[in-house]
């Protein structure tokens, strides 16, 4: 075929047509291919083609079939087009020999397939992101915590991951893409993976409810090993279907049911507290209409508990606690409710027949559990009180004031004694009232400054002289007069007031002590609420700061409750005090159960002995033992003995025959104002054989 006809030919089928000598140098190309190559044709004679591919060409595939001398079809390659934009050359060519055989080059078309390649290139891209994108679907929907299905408008399964195949148990098998979901309900209900009573129509129910509602809610389906799974249904936006989760919330409803009883239950013992007791109570009050028998409230609060958890530690007080609560539980009907109201305080719900019915149970309660108990190798004794209220029919009622009702009665029988029981009755409320007016007299006392100090001297029996005074507070009330100690002590103790008092009597006295003698100290008592408070060291040492007077003269007197409660700390505080200066003299000894005990733990500078031993002393000899025996052991410790309570000659006399150094009682002087000590102190001495007392004549 003549060269035109070729060159034709290329315009129709091809680009343009080239040929290349025996080294592979281009010898035409046709004058059509300018306006693809971008330069004009005669400008690319004798140049080679891998002069004009791009780094991005690779011509190793042409290299050798040029080199074997054969045609090649479709071969592509980058073309490095002067514009700077790559383009895409697809060529083909057959080899042309002589007659004789000899290699001639090779003649050859080519094309301009860069819109196709870029196409194409688009499509592996568009392909490779959708792989991408599918990949990371699948990889999201196989490690979804939840199982999935997603559902075609006919209710077809489309999509679902292993998850939810493993919430029901189901193998991999077990459905396919366009399996109904009716027909996967079946499947399930056959298999039983629902609890017992599912029905394939309710379940199919519930998800078109499910859907039709507003919003995505969770639909409980409960299994039959016990799991509940929470299925929720969201409509798809466009052409129908919906997706459905499973998530399976056993432990967390579980975990929520656990904090609800939590909530209304004691952590210790396990027994419903008191926002749980309120609930029971308000139900069971509200049934009083239909039930014959009277509701019977029981406070309960332990004996002697204190000691035992200070003693051998909050891990026996703990064991003990949980022993009482099994012991009360095994002393009530299934139907009755024993519970903890916290510390050491228990409540009992129960229906009685009568009152006498309710003081039978708090008998049968206490004596339950006053029986020993051995914990951890130890054994412990302790004892309960009980307060009971009742709720009859017909009588309004609430079931905070059977409580409060019950409290009242426990309080009253607590006053009374160990072990004891008592019922709600209304002049309890009364006493309740006036203790409330007191208190807030009280308050008002301290605020307006109605206390003040009355003064009893210490008498040295060895030098018949008085070597101190003990501060004694006194309350002026307004319209009753000098209250009690006995009245208002108390009460000051278990509101608290102890402690801003006990301040006010500390600096106060030792203002007091300041304009005496130095050889008389003045004696303060402390109470057990003062020696916990923080700040009582840096109390002391303002009031001896304020008054000037020495810490020597300064003696401060406790309890042997002091040491029984909180015992470390009380021990590291007394230590303090003794180390600024201050004696440290232990009141009422020989009442408690550990005195001598006690007396090893702290080197006290003074022992007190309590006045129920000196009552009857001059005429029972076991009373004048007692006394000799404790002076032998103060003065075996080093320890000075005084004598409280003195009121006769013949106690006097005994008292000086068993060996006591020091006494004080109403023989040598009641407690007297501030302004008649002066003159009390003016003589100093006693003429010999006669009482101390006589100084104040």
């Amino acid at each position: 075929m003549p060269l035109n006809d070729l060159e034709e030919l290329a315009r129709i089928a091809f680009d343009w047509l080239w040929a290349t000598d025996a080294e592979d140098r281009f010898s035409y190309i046709s004058p059509g291919a300018e306006r693809l190559l971008g330069r004009p044709p005669e400008s690319l004679i004798g140049r080679a083609r891998e002069t004009l591919a791009g780094e991005e060409a690779n011509l190793a595939p042409y290299r050798e079939t040029i080199a074997a001398r054969r045609p090649f079809r479709e071969l592509t390659y980058v073309y490095r087009h002067p514009d700077g934009t790559p383009r895409w050359f697809e060529i083909s060519g057959r080899p042309l020999f002589s007659p004789e055989g000899e290699f001639l080059g090779y003649r050859g078309v080519g094309s301009d397939v860069t819109e196709q390649h870029r196409t194409r290139r688009a499509l592996v891209e568009a392909h490779a992101q959708l792989s991408e994108q599918n990949r990371r679907f699948d990889a999201a929907l196989e490690n979804m915590t939840h199982g999935l299905c997603l559902f075609d408008a006919g209710q077809r399964l489309l999509v679902w991951n292993r998850r939810y195949l493993e919430i029901f148990g189901l193998s991999e098998d077990a459905v396919h893409v366009g399996m109904g979901q009716r027909a996967i309900i079946e499947m399930l209900v056959a298999l039983g993976r629902y609890k017992r009573g599912a029905t394939i129509d309710a379940i199919s129910e519930s998800t078109r409810t499910s859907l039709s509602g507003d919003g995505s809610k969770s639909v409980l389906r409960e299994l039959a090993d016990g799991r509940v799974i929470a299925v929720t249904h969201r409509p798809m936006a466009e052409g129908g279907g919906w997706v459905a989760t499973f998530e399976d919330i056993t432990e967390r409803r579980r975990n929520e049911a656990r904090i609800i009883h939590m909530a209304r239950h004691d952590g210790l013992t396990d027994l419903p507290n008191r926002t749980r007791l309120r609930e029971i109570g308000t139900e069971w009050i509200e049934a009083l209409r239909a039930e014959a028998a009277p509701l019977a409230v029981l406070c309960l609060d332990l004996d002697r508990f204190k000691p035992v958890n200070d003693s051998f530690g909050h891990a026996v007080g703990d064991a003990l606690l949980r022993a009482v609560a099994e012991r009360l539980r095994g002393q009530v009907r299934s139907h009755d409710v024993v519970a903890r109201l916290g510390g050491d305080e228990f409540a009992v719900l129960s229906r009685v027949e009568d009152a006498a019915g309710a003081a039978a149970l708090a008998e049968r309660l206490i004596e339950a559990v006053a029986a020993p108990y051995t914990l951890d190798g130890i054994t412990v004794e302790i004892g309960m009180s009980a307060g009971i209220a009742l709720a009859d029919e017909g009588v309004p009622h609430d079931i905070e004031r059977l409580l409060k009702e019950a409290d009242l009665a426990l309080y009253e029988a607590k006053t009374e004694g160990r072990g004891t029981v008592r019922r709600f009755e209304p002049q309890m409320d009364e006493t309740l009232r006036e203790r409330l007016g007191l208190e807030r007299e009280l308050r008002e006392a301290l605020q307006q400054d109605r206390f003040e100090l009355h003064y009893q001297p210490l008498v040295d029996l060895s030098e018949n002289r008085i070597t101190g005074m003990e501060a004694l507070v006194r309350w002026r009330h307004p319209e009753r007069g000098l209250v009690s100690p006995a009245v208002f002590i108390p009460l000051a103790e278990e509101t608290g007031l102890i402690v801003p008092i006990g301040e006010w009597v500390l600096h106060r006295a030792c203002r007091d002590a300041a304009a005496w003698p130095d050889a008389i100290s003045v004696a303060v008592n402390v109470s057990p609420l003062q020696l916990r408070h923080r700040g009582f060291v840096q109390s002391v040492l303002g009031a001896l700061a304020a008054s000037g007077l020495k810490a020597s003269r300064l003696e401060l007197e406790i309890t042997e409750s002091v040491l029984l409660d909180d015992t470390e700390a009380n021990l590291e505080t007394l230590h303090t005090l003794r180390k600024l200066g201050m004696r440290i003299s232990m009141d009422d000894f020989g009442t408690g159960y550990s005195s001598i005990s006690t007396l090893r733990r702290f080197p006290f500078d003074k022992i007190k002995i309590d006045r129920s031993f000196v009552r009857d002393c001059a005429g029972q000899s076991d009373a004048g033992a007692i006394i000799r025996a404790i002076v032998s052991l103060g003065a075996s410790l080093g320890i000075t003995t005084l004598v409280e309570g003195v009121e006769t000659e013949p106690q006097l006399a005994t008292i000086r025959a068993e060996g006591a150094q020091e006494v004080q009682g109403y023989l040598f002087s009641p407690p007297r104002p501030v302004h008649e000590i002066a003159s009390l102190l003016e003589t100093g001495s006693a003429p010999e054989g006669r009482p101390a007392h006589t100084l104040a004549a």
